[in-house]
């Protein structure tokens, strides 16, 4: 690349020292230069220059200005493009003959693509050297016009000369190669007041040392503020609602419905800050990636930002850039966190309001996950195996080779949303299939999506594909099996049961309070009032949600990771409904639930299987005869010893073994007496009496001294 303010005088130079011997237009090394202009004044800089080289070599100058159509996505012209099209037309040739004399010449182009006009126009005329600006066509406004330097240095097969028109009073504001990567980050101390101000602003403080007056409708304005002051503090404090949101044992419930519905709003990012992170991830300019980006973002979060793209192969993509900003942002943010946490958490009287260490890991591992998009890629590629069996489920492809941690490229789901799917058998199976699918993710696999409400479900190709899985579920083993049964419980309609398996879900708890039967009729309450409402009514995440208040208010704490469980549940039902909305949930869980348990049992008696379960089972049959040989002292080995530790204990123990004795032999002197009364001696009878008098009378002083 050439400076042109540098090159201009050599070359000026150069053409007035030229020689009378310089041969005629046309037969010299380079007999055709091509200049692309749009107008601008920096196309007209890189004009000049290339009509003095041009002269140089007394070459013919073409002249070629590409007109854009206002609206690319047409497939032919407006008319008032074609009255650009022949307003260029009348101006250009004056303006190739003003820059190269008889030796220039204009050409005019209607194209979307400008680059690709001007490659096609230089092989059409067989140009010999090509020349164009670094700042490109209308000072890269436009992704698509943007690329223009770069696509022609990469496609054309003539000579290219890029020329740097660039001057400090012309040049844009933002020149994407030239911006910084990462901005400077505000220190720490000035976040924690910007932090303060914020929370003053919506006043946070009063907000959590007393309460509202107002009830009911005073905690709903109480969580309207700290929402707003939520959103405003950034994507790390907005996370945090959306976790404070699945624990309803920390917040009231208009606290947790109006956490769950907050929004990341952010401003999108410029083209300039999109192409520094796409180049710096891809490792070569953008253009050798891509043929072309719409400028204009499908979404603009708090992470990271979204367009769709073509591949230089002509496969349409959806390309997730994130934020420059974000990780530095994030981990300032969580560090304040951290430092409030570390400080705080050894409060009682916040100890017993919330766990903040466990809330901070929960909002720092979350985050960190988010940050990382290859994540989001693993998680793209482990649902895809989840969602294999069913023919009417499908999620995009991820181009590994094109993707990091901070940029992800997928196939582009090229649908619309599964509430506008033609009505029909295929519509009917995928919406069963989509309900059967989160009984299979939930309960057998442990791994679901956990945010499927109908914007992230999208119809393609007669099949729901499953969008945007930065936000999945995790449960383990056993978590997963009580599920299980809570679904089977409420299949077969067992309150009593279902009561047990809630119990069972919430591990130890102080249960001096708890009132079984009054908790289990609210829980047979619950499942009455759903078991026969129709589709609309009888949602499972609903249930779920409502069964954790229950369980909560009987002081029956229910894991927090079921919250997120019941909001998946709700957000895939609504979309279900409106498939098909004559679909029975729990006619689908049991059949699905069925299917599963005798899929689990016939793999439990493969051969493999009963082999190795047979060698454990012998194993510990062995350890236990070990175990009561030694007990019984047929083995060397320490024998079973119990010691009595508790002297109360031990009292009570002599104590009702003394009262024992005496009241037996009490009761035996008594019946003795009785069955020699009538033998000719008197004296047994009178003796036996005797004593049987006297140990009743120990037995009741013995008896009134333990009290």
């Amino acid at each position: 690349m050439h400076d042109a303010d540098t090159l201009n005088a050599g070359l000026s130079q150069a053409a007035t020292n030229r020689s009378s011997s310089t041969p005629p237009m046309g037969e010299g090394p380079v007999r055709r230069v091509m200049i692309a202009v749009d107008g601008s004044q920096t196309s007209d800089r890189a004009a000049r220059w290339a009509a003095l080289f041009a002269d140089l070599y007394g070459a013919e100058l073409l002249v070629v200005q590409v007109i854009v159509p206002q609206d690319r996505s047409a497939s032919t012209a407006s008319a008032a493009d074609h009255a650009r099209a022949d307003a260029a037309r009348a101006e250009l040739p004056a303006y190739a003959r003003s820059l190269a004399g008889e030796r220039g010449r204009g050409l005019v182009f209607i194209d979307p693509d400008p680059a690709g006009a001007i490659i096609a126009a230089s092989k059409q005329e067989a140009v010999d050297v090509l020349v164009v600006g670094n700042l490109g066509m209308t000072g890269r406004k436009e992704f698509l016009l943007g690329n223009v330097p770069n696509r022609i240095s990469h496609n054309a097969r003539c000579t290219v000369i890029i020329v740097n028109t660039a001057r400090e009073d012309a040049a844009p504001k933002l020149a994407p190669r030239a911006v910084e990567e990462e901005p400077p980050q505000p220190r720490r101390a000035a976040r924690g007041a910007n932090i303060a101000a914020i929370a003053a602003k919506h006043g946070l403080r009063e907000l959590f040392n007393r309460p509202d007056p107002d009830g009911a409708t005073g905690r709903r304005r109480q969580a309207k503020r700290l929402r707003a002051a939520l959103e405003e503090l950034g994507p790390t404090f907005s996370k945090l609602g959306q976790i404070l949101s699945t624990r309803p044992d920390l917040l009231p419930p208009e606290f947790i419905s109006e956490l769950a519905s907050l929004q990341n709003k952010m401003p999108p990012m410029s083209e300039a800050e999109v192409v520094s992170v796409m180049e710096k991830e891809l490792g070569v300019p953008w253009e050798d990636v891509f043929h072309a980006i719409e400028s204009k973002p499908l979404a603009a979060g708090t992470i990271g930002q979204v367009h769709r793209a073509t591949l230089v192969g002509g496969e349409r993509v959806v390309v997730k850039v994130q934020r420059p900003s974000a990780r530095g942002e994030i981990e300032q943010d969580l560090a304040l966190f951290e430092a409030f946490a570390t400080e705080a958490g050894g409060r009682r009287r916040l100890q017993k309001v919330m766990d903040v260490k466990s809330v901070f890991q929960q909002l720092s591992q979350s985050l960190q996950r988010e940050l990382d998009f290859s994540q989001e890629a693993a998680n793209l590629e482990r649902m895809a195996e989840v969602v294999a069996s069913y023919d009417r489920l499908a999620v995009p492809a991820v181009y590994k080779r094109l993707s990091t941690p901070r940029l992800l490229v997928m196939e582009e789901v090229q649908g619309e949303p599964v509430a506008h799917a033609p009505e029909g058998s295929n519509r009917a199976a995928a919406a069963r299939q989509l309900l059967e699918s989160f009984y299979k993710q939930i309960v057998v696999d442990g791994f679901f999506h956990a945010d499927p409400h109908p914007g992230n479900l999208m119809w393609w190709k007669d099949r729901i594909y499953f969008l945007d899985l930065g936000m999945v579920g995790v449960l383990d083993g056993d978590l997963r099996e009580q599920l299980m049964l809570l679904l089977m419980a409420f299949w077969q309609e067992d309150a009593q049961f279902l009561t047990d398996v809630t119990f069972m879900l919430s591990g130890d708890f102080d249960s001096s309070r708890l009132e079984p039967q009054r908790y289990q009729a609210e829980i047979g309450g619950l499942m009455a009032k759903y078991r026969k409402a129709g589709l609309a009514e009888m949602q499972i995440g609903p249930i779920l949600q409502e069964m954790t208040g229950i369980a909560m208010s009987h002081g029956v704490p229910l894991p927090a990771s079921l919250t997120l469980v019941g909001k998946a549940f709700a957000q895939v039902q609504l979309a279900t409904a409106q498939l098909d909305p004559t679909i029975d949930p729990f006619d689908v869980a049991g059949q699905f639930l069925q299917r599963a348990m005798l899929k689990a049992a016939r793999e439990k008696l493969s051969t493999k299987t009963m082999l190795y379960e047979a060698q454990k089972l012998k194993v510990r049959a062995a350890r236990f005869f070990e175990t009561v040989e030694k007990l019984i002292g047929a083995r060397p080995g320490q024998n079973l010893e119990v010691k009595f530790l508790a002297h109360s204990l031990e009292e009570g123990v002599r104590r009702t073994g003394r009262q024992l004795t005496f009241g037996m032999i009490a009761t035996a002197s008594l019946f003795s007496a009785g069955f020699t009364a009538g033998s000719p001696e008197h004296w047994p009878p009178i003796a036996f009496g005797l004593v049987g008098a006297v140990l009743t009378l120990f037995l009741l002083v013995d008896m009134a001294r333990g009290r």
